[in-house]
């Protein structure tokens, strides 16, 4: 067993807001001895097998880091890169007329390169779309919990010290649920921009 391996089983697990997901039964391993997934017991959910690079270990707790996003992350600097080196090599080749052969076989290359990652584009921005309608879901059941939490007090059923622990625990959940509906909405929104960017490559084709 490695080290990562000791220093990770037996840990709680929370996601990026600080909410308590599970803990840490087991992992296994590559042939390499390196960590692959990592058994997660998530109590009444039952244990979940989730892949080690969603996971960052710190001393007291591993933190964990949703797919949409480390998928997200990875899709928006490949695309970057591949959309700086199509427009650099564009100037290059306006600049340049002995570079017009080479230029036009490095253009269908990262063309290509920008076809494949639209693919993947689209299965994120489903992945995206999936999980915004999730937290707009949860954001609606909250709000009836806290407004059912204030008919209960209102009619005697609750002390208001509880309806004011409701309260509290509900707007901490809130603010989770809306810091990660902002993150998703500025990923789509980078998507969006690096989307133009890829059609403004379209018209400089010519001077290739």
């Amino acid at each position: 067993m490695s080290n990562d391996e000791i220093q990770i089983i037996g840990k709680k697990v929370k996601d990026m807001y600080g909410t308590l997901v599970g803990k840490v039964v087991g992992t296994i391993s590559d042939i390499d001895g390196s960590i692959q997934t990592v058994g997660i017991d998530c109590g009444a959910e039952g244990l979940k097998q989730i892949a080690f690079e969603q996971l960052v270990v710190q001393p007291d707790v591993v933190i964990f880091i949703p797919k949409w996003r480390l998928d997200s992350q990875r899709l928006l600097r490949e695309k970057g890169l591949t959309l700086r080196r199509l427009k650099a090599l564009i100037d290059l080749a306006s600049e340049n007329d002995d570079m017009k052969e080479s230029a036009e076989m490095l253009h269908e290359k990262y063309k290509s390169k920008l076809s494949t990652l639209d693919e993947s584009e689209n299965k994120i921005k489903a992945q995206l779309d999936a999980r915004a309608a999730e937290l707009d879901e949860q954001i609606k059941s909250v709000k009836m919990l806290i407004f059912d939490g204030k008919m209960q007090y209102k009619s005697n059923e609750i002390s208001e010290s509880t309806f004011e622990s409701v309260k509290t625990q509900t707007t901490d959940l809130i603010e989770h649920i809306t810091h990660e509906q902002a993150e998703i909405s500025n990923v789509q929104r980078r998507l969006e921009d690096l989307s133009m960017e890829v059609q403004s490559t379209e018209a400089p084709r010519e001077k290739l």
